[in-house]
């Protein structure tokens, strides 16, 4: 785990990961992101946080920002001012 939060906080590259560091290599790291994504355990994890900051009254989202500029669109998309 921490080494997958280690990456995705630096954006340093899998391959680089420390596995000294770690006790586990890039490519173990990524393995594991990858299956936990699709176990849906991060999902959980999200809303689990979530519920205990609201329960604590400690989430404001007044000051959430909402950005997927880093996401492709896989199947295209349209271009601003061209028709859909």
């Amino acid at each position: 785990m921490e080494g997958i939060l280690y990456a995705v906080r630096t954006g340093i590259g899998w391959n680089r990961l420390p596995t000294a560091l770690f006790g586990a290599s890039g490519s173990t790291c990524w393995r594991r992101l990858t299956e936990w994504h699709e176990a849906g355990v991060w999902q959980q994890l999200n809303e689990l946080l979530l519920a205990e900051l609201r329960a604590a009254g400690l989430l404001d989202l007044s000051a959430a920002l909402v950005d997927s500029t880093h996401l492709r669109a896989l199947k295209g998309g349209t271009t601003p001012g061209q028709p859909g």
